[in-house]
């Protein structure tokens, strides 16, 4: 099976989507914007995320109630206590999900690090 293509990152990409780190609350490009078009991963360009599954949780991340089908694997954190979502065509670290918190009808939370991905325009 061919690997997919990576994109060149910088330090902070890599401290996120390779070593599993979070940017800081509010800082990142995604939190408060609301374009129309679709969010890719920033390592492998693997479609993410409708921008109609955007918004805002208040949170001071990217929030998404749904991921575009088969995109993303969940798995379980090693803190035991949350769920970590990952690119599933490179296993580019995301953020994490959660689920059960009524913020939006479809009941989920994927809470993204901007760095962790890049916003493709509709057209």
């Amino acid at each position: 099976m061919e690997q997919p293509k990576h994109n060149e990152l910088t330090p902070e990409e890599r401290y996120v989507i390779e070593g599993k780190g979070t940017e800081p609350p509010f800082t990142g490009e995604y939190d408060d914007f609301y374009q129309p078009g679709t969010y890719v991963c920033r390592r492998c360009s693997a479609p993410l995320y409708r921008s109609d599954d955007k918004f805002d949780a208040h949170c001071g991340w990217p929030a998404f109630d749904d991921e575009i089908p088969g995109a993303v694997t969940r798995l379980p954190d090693p803190d035991g206590r949350r769920i970590e979502i990952e690119c599933a065509s490179c296993g580019g670290h995301l953020g994490h999900v959660f689920l059960g918190e009524h913020l939006t009808e479809k009941d989920t939370r994927h809470c993204v690090n901007s760095l962790s991905m890049r916003f493709v325009p509709v057209g």
